[in-house]
Order: structure tokens, then C-alpha cells, then sequence
């Protein structure tokens, strides 16, 4: 115990001298283990501070004044300076560490993948690539009205003016403001039928001609499913064929059924009806212009045995004929709350059932004097979207309610709380149409909002079978007319409807499900309405912009 306290008290007295002879042996043995696992470049350079190779930058474009001489000196000063880039690029390379070697290895690599991909030449040809203009053919855009500037309105309160608190206040602003915003509804009387797009009064003699062409029976030959095919793939749209007929978005459209030459009508949001005939020139390119109603043109339709009767129906609650030989609108019948659709009840199409917007069908017979209903039912529904009668059996209509259709019987018809004969089942949103099969009434088409086409068999008028379903996106929004499905009346068990994909095209289909043919050839807007000719094989599309296609 003596020993080793003297030895911990000498090793204490002598801890300064005894520390400082250890340090001077291990020091140097310490740098030479430093030195030999420290490489020679140990100080890690970044790419921010290090010289990028200057690139020397010609112009490719040769100037003609210049002699050979000049030139081979320019060429010898330029493969100059390209080999003091590469030897300079080759020295940094040399004195660069592993890592940032191999960062540049993974940049050429890099680079090198993109130039395969081709990635600016394809993004230099989109932009050098122009979206095809809309055609000018049609109605012409009118010359800008300039508004009128009106002064400044101030405070009465900051001019120290003193206000009767009885005096009426003034309403003529807030009334100019409501006229504004408000249709103005039309008289219920006859409308002198004066195109807007013309300084004459009177109608051109060809439409007339045209208008009351009397049909001949002609013998429809039956094609099978692959001759039908094949007339599809004829049918194209070219610039010539498309015309602005209506200034803006189309709700409905017919085809005219005179087979000489193509008369076709369209109504837009505004109330106004457009007539393009693509073998005339009246008006802008063909295209008249009438004004019968001051809301949405919700449907027409030609009457199937006089083709001079044009049937129109609105929001603002009218129905109205257009005759052509007298120049009038007639009002064949009126309902305040808005009408929606109509459907012929009869062979001779002088009886017509009525659908409004409120839920409510009307039965209007356009012999009786009057614009009044013969009998008004109140449907269990909200609002009344569709309506189609039977071909055959005329007693049995379908109405396309808000997520059900029902077909009734209209001999058992009651005036509220009508009982239904048959219901189809299976949509879960709001239904846009639904139409019976045009020649056996054996089908009905339903287009509905859960993107969704439905097929059911309608060969008893008691039970309704779901037979196919066909998905479809049905998601216009509020700037598009709702996309319906419409039977070819020309070919049982096929139809056609519009698209919303950004590829524009219209989609012929077949009840089985199959997709017969696509109509996408200078297309650039969605065709949300569709109407087929009854005769010809001709299909007509209307888009948002007020403009109809015509594949012919």
C-alpha cells in the first residue's frame, strides 16, 4: 500500500514532464497514418465554383460578301477554339474526384435518354401545329355596339342634398337592370315569321318550294348489320358542311324529311330558330334566322305526314307551328311553368301529348280553336324530361321522370295520382331521355346521369326487362346541352349519341352493345345533340357554339 501511494505521488509530480514525452512519440506516427489514408484531392469542389468551358457561338447563317480566304480562317479559329474547349474539359476532368466523375457520367446518361424520347422536337411541332379555326360559313358575327358611358352616380348624402323620406324612390335603374336579366315573353297571338339575318321581308320562293315537297313513299331495303356498317364508314364532315345556324348553344335540331335536298332547324338557348339548307344561298350562306321564342328551344320535330308542319316547344311556355306559307308562328297551345317535350299521339301527328317542365303531361288536339288543352295530368314527379309514344300502340306513352320511367296507358288516365302500367328500374341519378324503338316500339333507349345507357325490352308493355347497359360518360356541366341517346329511324336496334371525350366524335351503336362506328374526322367540339335524317343516310350534329355538322 506504501509502494503505491509513493508511485501515484511521483507519477503526479511528474505528470507534465511524463505527458510531454508521450505526446513527442506518438504525434509523428499519428501524421504518417493521416497522411497515407488521406487522399491526394481530399477537399471535396463544388460545381458552382468551378469554370464551365466557354462555348463559342457562330452564326449558321453564311454571308454571301465574304471571300473563301475569310472563310477558311474562320473555320481554322473555330476548330481552334473547339479543341482548347475539349483539352480544357479534359484537364478539369482530370482533376476532379470520383463522386463528381460520376455525376457527370449520369448526366450524359441522362441526357442522352432524353434526346431519345425526342421530346423538343415533338414539343416544337405542337406549338408550330394551329387548332383548326371554327368555319366562318353561317351567320356573321354583327359589328360591335358601343356602349353608351353614363355619368358617375354620386352620394345625395355627400352633396348635402336633403332626401324626402317620402318620395317614392327612383326604380328606373333597378328596372333597366331586371329587363336586363328577364326574357321578355312573347305575345301569345300569331308571330309574323321575318328573318333577323335579312333586310326582306318576304321569304325566299325556294324555301317554299322546298317546305311543302310532297313525299313519296319510297321502299326502304332492310340492310343487315354489316351493310349498315358499311354506309357508316362513308359518311364524313368536311368544312363545306358546317355552318353557324343559331347564335347560341343548341338544345334541338331536325332534319327536314324532303329528300331532294337538306333542310335542317335548330334551336338555341335564346328562343331562336335557325333553317340551313346546304344547296341554297339565301340568307348567311343558306341559313335564315327566326326569333318565335324568348327561352331555351327545348324541342322540335317535323310532322311525320305534312313535313310543312315545324313543331316547337320552350320554357317560356309556348308551343308554336311554323307555317311557311303564311309567314306566321301559329300558338298551338300554352301552359305557364315551361314546356320541355312532345310527342305526336296520333297517325295523322294532330294529336300531340304534352310534357312541362312542372310534371305535368297535356293531351292538345290542334283542331280544336284555341290554345288550351283538351285534358291536363299531374304526373307523381317533379319535372317531366322525355316523352315518347308507342309507334304502333299509340295508347302507351313512356315518360322519362327524375330516376324512373314509366309507361302509361292514356285511356286510364286521371287528372292527379296516375297509376302506371309498367316501371323501369335500375337508374340512380336524373334520366335525360327515353324513347321507344322507332319502327317496332319493342325497346326503349334511356340516357341517364350515372353515365349509363340503358336498353330494355318493351315487348310487353307490363314487364320491361333490363337488356343491356352501355357505359358512357354523361358529365356535360352547365355550358353543354345534355347528351341523349336517339334511335337511327332507318335501322332497328341502332342509335347514336355524342361524346365527351377529347377526342370529338360521335358514337354509333348497335342494342347488343356494340360499337358499330366513330365519327371523329374534323371534329373539334362535342356534338351534344344528334338527329338522324329518316330517309337518307345523313346525321347532323349541334354543338355549344350554335353550329351544326353534317355527315353526309
Amino acid at each position: 500500500m506504501l509502494a503505491n501511494a509513493f508511485v501515484f505521488r511521483m507519477a503526479t509530480k511528474d505528470r507534465t514532464h511524463i505527458s510531454s514525452q508521450v505526446l513527442d512519440i506518438i504525434m509523428p506516427v499519428k501524421r504518417e497514418v493521416i497522411k497515407e489514408l488521406t487522399p491526394e484531392n481530399s477537399m471535396r469542389r463544388s460545381t458552382r465554383h468551378t469554370l464551365a468551358p466557354k462555348r463559342l457561338q457562330y452564326s449558321p447563317e453564311e454571308n454571301p460578301d465574304e471571300t473563301p480566304q475569310k472563310k477558311m480562317r474562320k473555320d481554322v479559329h473555330r476548330k481552334k477554339a473547339q479543341n482548347s474547349i475539349q483539352s480544357a474539359t479534359v484537364s478539369q476532368d482530370e482533376g476532379l474526384s470520383a463522386y463528381e466523375l460520376e455525376r457527370l457520367e449520369n448526366i450524359r446518361k441522362n441526357q442522352e435518354f432524353l434526346s431519345s424520347l425526342k421530346i423538343y422536337e415533338i414539343s416544337h411541332e405542337l406549338k408550330q401545329s394551329v387548332r383548326p379555326k371554327p368555319t366562318q360559313k353561317g351567320l356573321k358575327r354583327l359589328g360591335t355596339v358601343q356602349k353608351e358611358v353614363l355619368p358617375p352616380r354620386r352620394s345625395q348624402r355627400l352633396q348635402n342634398i336633403e332626401i324626402d323620406p317620402l318620395q317614392n324612390p327612383d326604380t328606373t335603374t333597378s328596372k333597366q337592370n331586371l329587363d336586363s336579366f328577364m326574357h321578355v315573353k312573347k305575345t301569345s297571338g300569331p308571330l309574323v315569321m321575318k328573318p333577323i339575318n335579312m333586310s326582306e321581308d318576304q321569304l325566299p320562293n325556294q324555301l317554299l318550294k322546298i317546305w311543302t315537297e310532297n313525299l313519296t313513299d319510297k321502299i326502304n331495303t332492310r340492310l343487315n348489320l354489316m351493310q349498315y356498317k358499311t354506309a357508316l364508314a362513308g359518311l364524313k364532315v368536311t368544312e363545306e358542311r358546317v355552318a353557324k345556324v343559331v347564335k347560341e348553344r343548341i338544345f334541338s335540331a331536325a332534319f327536314h324529311p324532303c329528300a331532294s335536298s337538306l333542310l335542317m332547324a335548330a334551336g338555341d338557348k335564346s328562343g331562336k330558330v335557325g333553317l340551313w339548307s346546304l344547296s341554297s344561298s339565301w340568307g348567311d350562306d343558306g341559313v335564315l334566322l327566326f326569333e318565335p321564342h324568348s327561352r331555351p328551344v327545348t324541342w322540335m320535330a317535323f310532322s311525320q305526314t305534312n313535313p310543312s308542319d315545324l313543331l316547337s316547344t320552350s320554357y317560356d311556355g309556348f308551343m308554336r307551328h311554323m307555317d311557311v306559307e303564311k309567314a306566321v308562328f301559329n300558338n298551338v297551345y300554352e301552359l305557364d311553368g315551361g314546356l320541355k317535350t312532345f310527342d305526336f299521339l296520333s297517325n295523322d301527328c294532330m294529336s300531340l301529348l304534352v310534357g312541362s317542365w312542372l310534371g305535368e303531361v297535356a293531351i292538345v288536339d290542334r283542331r280544336t280553336p284555341g290554345n288550351s288543352h283538351e285534358s291536363l295530368h299531374i304526373l307523381n314527379t317533379k319535372a317531366v324530361r322525355c316523352v315518347s309514344v308507342h309507334p304502333l300502340q299509340k295508347q302507351y306513352f313512356a315518360v322519362a321522370e327524375s330516376q324512373v320511367v314509366h309507361i302509361y296507358d292514356n285511356r286510364f288516365l286521371k287528372k292527379s295520382n296516375c297509376t302506371p302500367v309498367c316501371q323501369l328500374l335500375g337508374h340512380s341519378k336524373s334520366i335525360s331521355s327515353a324513347y321507344f324503338s322507332p319502327e317496332s316500339g319493342n325497346r326503349i333507349l334511356t340516357s341517364c346521369m350515372d353515365d349509363c345507357i340503358r336498353i330494355y325490352d318493351t315487348s310487353s308493355t307490363t314487364v320491361a326487362p333490363l337488356l343491356n347497359t352501355i357505359r358512357h360518360n354523361m358529365q356535360t356541366g352547365r355550358w353543354l346541352s345534355k347528351l341523349t341517346a336517339v334511335w337511327d329511324p332507318k335501322q332497328e336496334g341502332c342509335f347514336g349519341v355524342g361524346c365527351m371525350s377529347r377526342e370529338r366524335c360521335v358514337l354509333l351503336y348497335h342494342e347488343s352493345g356494340q360499337l358499330l362506328h366513330r365519327l371523329s374526322e374534323n371534329l373539334s367540339t362535342v356534338q351534344s345533340v344528334v338527329a338522324f335524317h329518316p330517309s337518307s343516310n345523313v346525321l347532323l350534329g349541334g354543338n355549344a357554339s350554335g353550329r351544326l355538322h353534317l355527315f353526309t
